[in-house]
Order: C-alpha cells, then sequence, then structure tokens
C-alpha cells in the first residue's frame, strides 16, 4: 500500500517537539500581526501616541489621563481601514495626578513631571470628555508611547522582511541554481564565478551597500536582505540539480521530447525543493536580525514606523539606567522568533531527511 509522502513527513515533524513550538510561535506571530492594532492598546497609525511627560516609566506603570476631543475633525476608519492601517487618535490624553468638579467647571492637577504638577481648569461644558485610567504592562519609551503596543505592531515588519526576503531568495536562487545545474559547461561556470564573488562580501557590507544605493525605507530594507541572501539557495540548487539530472525519470522524459523548461521546472524542482525549505525558514531567521540590526544602525526602517531593532535604539540607554525592560523586551521578542524559525528548520530537515553536506 503506498503511502503518502507528505503525511510521513508531517508526521515525523509532528513528533519533533522543538519544530511544534517553532510552529505555535510563528502562527501566534502570524495572528497577531494581522490584527495587531486590534489587540494593542493604543490602536493608533505606528501605536505612535506621544505622551512625553510620561516618557520611560517601567512595566505595570499605571496612569490616570484626561481624555478629550481632539480639535481636528477626524473620521472614523472603516473595520477594514483600521484593521490594516489603525484608527488616528480622535482623542487627546492629558497626564493627571488628581481632579474635582464645580458647578461649572473641571479642575484637574495636570502631571509634569515627578512630584511636579500644574493646576488647570476646563468647562465642562466640553462634549466628550472622561476620565480614564491605563496600565502600561511594558512600561513607556522615551516618547511616552506604550512599549506593549508598538511591540505587537513591529511584528508586522519582522514577518514581512522574512516572507519578502524569502520570496526573493528563492526566485533568484532557484532560477540561477537551476540554469546552473542543468546546463553545467560555461553557463555553469559564470553563474558560479558571480555566485563566489558575492560570497566572498560580508553580507552585512554588501546589504549596507544596497541600502545606500536604494535609499533608507520600508521596502528597500526587503529588497536589499532579500538581493543578499539568493546565493545560499543558489549553491544548495545547483548540487541538488546535478545528482538528479542524470536519474532516470528526466532520462525518459528527454526521450519524450519534452523541452529543456518543462523538465526543469516539472520534473527536476519539484524533487529538490526540501532542503530549499530548510535554508528558506534558516533565512527567514537571519532576515529578522539583518533587518534588527539595520534599523539599529538607522538606515533600516525609519520612524515612527515600529521596528525591534529600532525599539532597541530608541531605548537601549535605559539598560544602565532605570528601566533596562524597555531595549530587553524588543530584545527577547526578537530572540524568541527567530528561535521559533531555526527549529522548524531544524525540524524540517529531520522530516525530509535532508543530507548535510
Amino acid at each position: 500500500m503506498s503511502t503518502d509522502p507528505s503525511r510521513s513527513v508531517w508526521r515525523r515533524l509532528r513528533k519533533n517537539k522543538g519544530a511544534l513550538f517553532g510552529m505555535v510561535i510563528i502562527v501566534l506571530s502570524v495572528f497577531v500581526a494581522l490584527f495587531a492594532y486590534l489587540l494593542s492598546p493604543d490602536g493608533s497609525p505606528n501605536a505612535n501616541r506621544m505622551i512625553v511627560e510620561i516618557g520611560g516609566q517601567k512595566p505595570g506603570f499605571t496612569q490616570q489621563f484626561l481624555r478629550i476631543p481632539n480639535n481636528r475633525n477626524i473620521s472614523t476608519a472603516s473595520f477594514a481601514e483600521r484593521l490594516l492601517w489603525g484608527q488616528e487618535d480622535q482623542y487627546l490624553y492629558i497626564p493627571i495626578t488628581g481632579y474635582s468638579t464645580t458647578k461649572d467647571s473641571l479642575i484637574i492637577q495636570q502631571y509634569i513631571d515627578e512630584g511636579i504638577s500644574e493646576r488647570v481648569a476646563y468647562g465642562l461644558n466640553i462634549p466628550g470628555w472622561s476620565i480614564v485610567t491605563q496600565k502600561f504592562r511594558l512600561g513607556t519609551d522615551k516618547y511616552g508611547r506604550d512599549i506593549l503596543s508598538r511591540l505587537l505592531v513591529g511584528v508586522r515588519v519582522s514577518l514581512s522582511v522574512g516572507l519578502v526576503t524569502v520570496l526573493i531568495s528563492l526566485s533568484i536562487g532557484v532560477l540561477l541554481g537551476a540554469l546552473a545545474g542543468f546546463y553545467r559547461g560555461r553557463t555553469d561556470d559564470l553563474i558560479m564565478w558571480f555566485i563566489n564573488v558575492l560570497w566572498s562580501i560580508p553580507t552585512l557590507l554588501l546589504v549596507f551597500a544596497i541600502t545606500l544605493m536604494l535609499g533608507k525605507g520600508f521596502w528597500q530594507v526587503f529588497v536589499a536582505i532579500g538581493l543578499t541572501m539568493w546565493v545560499n539557495v543558489a549553491r544548495i540548487i545547483r548540487g541538488q540539480v546535478l545528482s538528479v539530472r542524470e536519474m532516470e525519470y528526466v532520462e525518459a522524459a528527454r526521450a519524450l521530447g519534452y523541452s529543456q523548461g518543462r523538465i526543469i521546472v516539472r520534473h527536476i524542482l519539484p524533487n529538490v525543493m526540501g532542503p530549499v525549505m530548510v535554508v528558506a525558514a534558516s533565512n527567514f531567521a537571519s532576515a529578522i536580525v539583518i533587518e534588527a540590526g539595520l534599523s539599529f544602525l538607522g538606515v533600516g526602517v525609519q520612524p515612527p514606523q515600529p521596528s525591534w531593532g529600532l525599539m532597541i535604539k530608541e531605548n537601549y540607554n535605559f539598560i544602565i539606567t532605570h528601566n533596562p525592560m524597555l531595549a530587553l523586551a524588543p530584545g527577547f521578542a526578537i530572540m524568541l522568533l527567530v528561535l521559533a524559525f531555526n527549529l522548524l528548520g531544524n525540524g524540517l530537515r529531520d522530516a525530509l531527511e535532508v543530507r548535510e553536506g
């Protein structure tokens, strides 16, 4: 009785507890990325609600606010717009230490700094005002933004850079690797020369050069990292194709008069994609680390867009002062997501029985 290869692969993968842990973390990360603005306490675009008076607060910090309508005319976003981009704040949040009301006035003690407040009076005729209390579970950064909200929205950047990088690296690597392995000869020599030249350049240096050429920005970083990570894919594909091109089923396809393009796409590539899936998981993890490094150095994702590397850059000085968690929280998030993809890659390698070498 024949068995479905995909079922046997899944059965072996399911027995690997590390790979299952990695899959759970990845699935949760994808869920958070999709619904980040609905899950975040700060649902404004880029979780960028700045309240500078409460900047640099520790995890668990609780603050009372006077919430009054924003003077600007802000339209309510649709569900789809809120899901994708967030809802621009329709209220102003004024931190207070206490308040009282008279017949026609609301008197607040506006929080200025630790131990400093200012008495301010508002007319009770302000429509829609309210007193709210907010807990910042992971504290606030130096601009008074909620760290938890920016951490949740920042998942999108890390997963996006990994996905785009893997797509670019697979597209270029599979194409050039298959051509080199199938045609051999001068085609192979030319492609391998190009691969060896790129291989000799440090990855981070090459990413810097491409980033500076394309400019700083969200998509430029993705393209820059993707253009540097296809080399490993091409080498693996070339080696696999060299070993498969002499197989009997490939010779049979040649004898039936199939075109070389069809032989490569329909008969060779489907049988060499196992190692590529393993290296794709590894590239995903590497792309997350490289993007975080570029954002930390200031040439990656630009503010106010939340990136975990950028969050570390903005708050790393707190590590040696009173509130290290502001920088450690995004660091732990990077570590956990990279670990998840590496564990999944190791599990795929064992399940697909990919041989090293």
